[in-house]
């Protein structure tokens, strides 16, 4: 098996938005909002957050994403453009050479509005872009819709089931996988 050189991924200059949302770093100030949206039941069946949800849980994630050390990790805030309200979150992964991957929530006021696929849009051509990668790819709990419409509003494609591929909290899941190339994007 091949190692991963490290890498810290660059903070994305200019940030990264469009006229509706707008991908920031996260700072400690987002504690609250963070462990308020993390409440909802739907994050964390979908997701790997802990349940239950606290403020410390919040502040041990920001603390961790807000060093700028990480290696093959980038994490950000997704706010609204034109006030700045924090509605999810959104975090890239170099998992292997030439292969990027997405992760994200949305806070559940936030649901339904389309931003997460303009974030996860202005994102991958991003890492495109400025990365210049080969493929970009996200996995999916079989049952979360929302997140797999999202892929396909966006220009993902459905690839497969990566069986028993994730543990989740000490359940062993399945994955459906999806990929973007270059070119793909919608």
């Amino acid at each position: 098996m091949r190692t991963m050189p490290p890498m810290v991924i660059p903070l994305p200059e200019p940030p990264l938005q469009d006229d509706v949302v707008a991908l920031r770093p996260w700072t400690m100030d987002d504690a609250p909002a963070v462990a308020a949206a993390c409440q909802d039941p739907e994050i964390p069946r979908w997701t790997m957050v802990p349940t239950p949800y606290t403020e410390r849980d919040a502040r041990e994630f920001l603390n961790s994403v807000t060093q700028r050390n990480l290696e093959n990790h980038l994490a950000l805030a997704m706010t609204r453009t034109d006030d700045g309200l924090l509605i999810g979150s959104i975090t890239f992964w170099i998992v292997k050479p030439g292969v990027g991957e997405f992760g994200y929530w949305v806070a559940p006021e936030a649901r339904g509005r389309g931003y997460t696929p303009r974030a996860l849009r202005v994102f991958s051509q991003w890492a495109f872009d400025q990365l210049k990668l080969p493929r970009l790819q996200l996995g999916t709990l079989p049952g979360n819709t929302s997140s797999e419409r999202v892929a396909e509003k966006v220009g993902f494609s459905r690839e497969g089931v990566l069986r028993a591929y994730l543990d989740q909290r000490g359940e062993r899941r399945d994955v459906l996988m999806w990929s973007l190339l270059p070119g793909e994007l919608g």
